[in-house]
């Protein structure tokens, strides 16, 4: 299967890109605005991989052909660009894609940081707004902390929520997060209730700011 990560020189799109070219043998593609850094960018991740063992390729374009040559479309880009690029992203997608979307709206103030979701009620909801009708929108992979992620060293041990409407379009997001060691994916309904998942990276954030050793804090599930 090939995976596309579009905005896959930030920190999110970093470690799923890693997890997935040294655990699996699905193909990597990094997208971004600028395909300049998407080569880049796909480069360093897959001397990182060599590094540790393993030989891979991973391959950068810029997003609207990195989504095109994908049976997978991660959108690792901050919750105001999701729209944007889903978008730009539009008639590189059809109804054999699954658009996911591990964002989640937040602010931060003195205090730390709280969810802080758009007017669709999620982050997730938007997308599944802005996708075309036949592209099937699944959210995954809110709370993972990216630096552990990353950390190829770094035991996983933790699960990530899904939520969608399709069911097959769930069943493929879940079996390329179980693809990735230590990390398990469970179903927790449709889209409405994204907000409930997104939120809890905020809360994330703030515990492992203010607890020692849980700087990449994660969730599982018992």
């Amino acid at each position: 299967m090939r995976i596309a990560l579009l905005g896959g020189t930030g920190d999110v799109g970093e470690g799923l890109a890693l997890r997935w070219a040294y655990h699996t043998n699905h193909d990597v593609v990094i997208g971004s605005r600028d395909p300049d850094a998407a080569h880049d960018a796909a480069a360093a991740y897959q001397e990182t991989v060599a590094e540790h063992g393993r030989e891979t390729k991973i391959t950068g374009f810029e997003n609207a052909m990195a989504a095109d040559r994908a049976d997978v479309v991660v959108l690792s880009v901050p919750p105001y660009h999701v729209a944007d690029t889903v978008d730009a992203v539009a008639d590189s997608l059809d109804a054999d894609d699954v658009l996911v979307t591990p964002a989640a709206g937040m602010q931060r103030d003195e205090d730390g940081f709280h969810y802080h979701p758009p007017g669709a009620g999620s982050v997730t909801a938007l997308v599944a707004d802005a996708a075309p009708e036949d592209v099937p929108v699944v959210g995954a992979f809110h709370n993972l902390a990216a630096g552990r992620l990353a950390n190829l060293d770094a035991d996983l041990g933790i699960d990530t929520l899904l939520v969608g409407e399709d069911e097959s379009a769930k069943d493929v997001v879940a079996g390329i997060a179980e693809d990735i060691d230590g990390l398990r994916a469970l179903d927790a309904g449709g889209i409405a209730n994204a907000a409930e998942i997104e939120s809890l990276t905020p809360l994330l954030i703030n515990v492992a700011q203010h607890n020692d050793g849980l700087h990449d804090l994660g969730v599982s599930f018992r």
